[in-house]
């Protein structure tokens, strides 16, 4: 059976217009990258814009959690893909046989130790990492991405009196 949150009666407002600046970050987005080719960039983009508008005051959507998670995930996504095509790497057989899973896997773990050693925890930005090196670090998406991010902090940072936590 569908419940209702409690407080979406007294709130219906702020339900509604946070939803849509999630959408409207989302929006911008997908205007900017090819959806297909940059599937996992635009979901941690999408995770990252429903932190944010959904929990404006929560730790985990901070600007220096925001910002710094993705810088790591972007150093690390881009690591990893340039890692993978060493030719040196490449010649090893079980590495050339299992590059995206060995890589991939590697860009998740570094980029959640670079986070937690660095105190900018961001969930979407491991996402992030896994991403790019997918999408071999393409300075368009690092660049839409970075921009992308800097816009959801702003708008957060900007209209952050009129926004509520919703969980």
């Amino acid at each position: 059976m569908i419940t209702f949150d409690p407080k979406f009666r007294k709130n219906k407002k702020e339900y509604i217009l946070q939803s849509l600046l999630a959408a409207t970050a989302a929006f911008l987005v997908l205007l900017l990258l090819d959806v297909a080719t940059n599937a996992a960039v635009i979901a941690a983009l999408g995770s990252s814009a429903f932190i944010a508008f959904t929990m404006p005051a929560g730790d985990v959507s901070s600007a220096r959690k925001l910002i710094g998670g993705y810088l790591a995930g972007i150093v690390v996504g881009c690591l990893c893909h340039y890692l993978s095509i060493l030719p040196a790497l490449q010649n090893i057989e079980f590495i050339a046989k299992n590059s995206y899973v060995i890589f991939c896997s590697l860009s998740v773990g570094l980029s959640v130790f670079l986070m937690v050693v660095t105190n900018t925890e961001h969930p979407p930005a491991a996402g992030l990492a896994m991403g790019l090196f997918l999408n071999k670090c393409e300075v368009r998406s690092v660049l839409v991405v970075i921009i992308g991010i800097i816009c959801l902090v702003a708008i957060k940072t900007l209209l952050r009196p009129l926004l509520k936590d919703l969980l």
